[in-house]
């Protein structure tokens, strides 16, 4: 990978000005061949394993960091699916204790999180799926680094309305057991449909399957760097705007898979994909938000929001597939609102309502992210808020992901704090109009005919 000086130099004015970095760095870990006689001896097998493979990770970022001047926020782990490793007959203390060692592992090697406290439920449950989700509470709400995802949906199986149900009532749980800290535990938690295998960010990552025994993705961002270029030119027309964008998030993916390669080498491990997701910060410039600003729209959230989003995702990823051939994971552009300034400032000024923020999903890379809700708001609502946004999912072909927290006490237009990379918003209003009677039906959505693709 060649670069030249003017390259060199835009990167550097991207670093120093426009807060790029690569925002994370996750090694996957295949953990099935870790099965014991008994959860005791699994665990102890994990603890082995994840030590061997993730105790080089800090200095070989820190090494790689410091090689090219590049921050490197976050260091993460993503493992085989928890459930994959259960039988279903563990009692709830071997399964907290379980989550334990593993938080325990990560605080160790100077993880930031670790992922993979996960369960693929999108055409049913085992009774190890079932167990380790009834768990999720509990296990949310007493780690600190450990994440957890429910694929409740696929394009090609169709939507488990019962996992769902079911997810309502563990969100609400978590949030209530979280409490003394704004629900937070809900901020460690993703219900996708069509989740990847190779996504790099957290709380959705998981090693999958399919994936070799370990690999390193990398997650970049450059919301920074991709609003400066639209402000220099307020001339463009917008084919003019996607183009400039294109050519900017070319130089950000590059930047990615040079960091990548090169820990994945030090490692000795595979390089899987580059992540080219514009990941917002709660940092001032560093924001999608601001990117729809600079475009024209007044204020997030106002008519127009959805063509800029539309059009920022598109050139993103177009950008990023010429520039690697490893793309994965989600790749576009994330809208968690906690985590993006602008976006709860524009919340607070109430131009981005929930309903419209529905509507950006259906054109972004991830879902409903990060958002705030009243503490009181019935469970059932919140299987049917997630219900709606797994439909765009599966109707689209896209990945989407719902991580809502119900902040218990909180009302309407009220401040949560979080604090570091989940940051702060505003509680943001419910439409008090129920679907309860629908959601409660249960059963599966079948998949859409555009599924028969064969």
């Amino acid at each position: 990978m060649l670069f030249d000086r003017s390259e060199i130099i835009e990167t550097l004015r991207m670093l120093q000005i426009q807060n790029l970095d690569v925002r994370t760095v996750t090694l996957g870990i295949n953990l099935l061949d870790c099965r014991g006689v008994d959860l005791a001896d699994t665990a102890s097998r994990i603890i082995q394993k994840i030590t061997r493979m993730a105790s080089p990770l800090y200095s070989a970022v820190e090494e790689v960091s410091s090689k090219y001047g590049i921050p490197i926020v976050n260091r993460r782990v993503a493992l085989t699916p928890i459930s994959l490793l259960l039988n279903g007959q563990e009692s709830q203390p071997e399964i907290l204790d379980l989550a334990y060692q593993v938080d325990r592992v990560a605080q160790k090697l100077k993880l930031d999180f670790i992922g993979g406290f996960s369960s693929l439920v999108h055409k049913g449950f085992t009774p190890a799926d079932q167990l380790l989700i009834n768990q999720l509470p509990a296990v949310l709400s007493q780690t600190e680094r450990l994440c957890a995802s429910v694929n409740v949906a696929s394009t090609k199986s169709g939507i488990n309305v019962d996992a769902i149900l079911t997810m309502g009532e563990v969100i609400k749980s978590t949030a209530e057991r979280s409490a003394n800290r704004g629900g937070v535990g809900c901020a460690k938690l993703v219900v996708f449909a069509n989740a990847p295998e190779d996504n790099p960010f957290m709380a959705g990552a998981f090693h999958g399957t399919g994936e070799p025994d370990s690999v390193i993705n990398v997650g970049v961002s450059g919301p920074g760097v991709i609003a400066e270029t639209v402000k220099r030119n307020p001339e463009y027309d917008l084919g003019e705007i996607a183009e400039a964008i294109k050519r900017t998030a070319f130089k950000v993916t590059r930047v990615g898979e040079l960091i990548g390669r090169e820990v994945a080498q030090k490692l000795g491990v595979p390089f899987g994909i580059v992540d080219l997701s514009l990941a917002p910060t709660p940092r001032v410039g560093d924001s999608v938000a601001e990117i729809l600003e600079a475009m024209g729209i007044e204020k997030c959230g106002g008519w127009g929001s959805t063509l800029a989003l539309s059009l920022l995702t598109d050139a993103c990823k177009k950008g990023g597939a010429m520039a690697s051939s490893y793309v994965g994971g989600l790749s576009g552009a994330f809208i968690p609102v906690s985590e993006d300034a602008g976006m709860t400032q524009a919340v607070e000024a109430g131009s981005l309502r929930l309903e419209k923020l529905e509507a950006m999903t259906g054109v972004c890379s991830v879902g409903l992210d990060m958002i705030a809700i009243p503490g009181d708001t019935p469970k059932e609502v919140i299987s049917c808020i997630i219900g709606d946004e797994i439909a765009i999912g599966v109707t689209n072909h896209k990945t989407v992901g719902v991580r809502i927290i119900p902040v218990p006490g909180k009302k309407a237009g009220e401040r949560v704090i979080w604090g570091g990379l989940l940051g702060e918003t505003v509680v943001m209003e419910v439409n008090p109009a129920s679907g309860a009677q629908l959601i409660a039906r249960g059963g599966r959505v079948p998949a859409p005919i555009t599924s028969l693709q064969n």
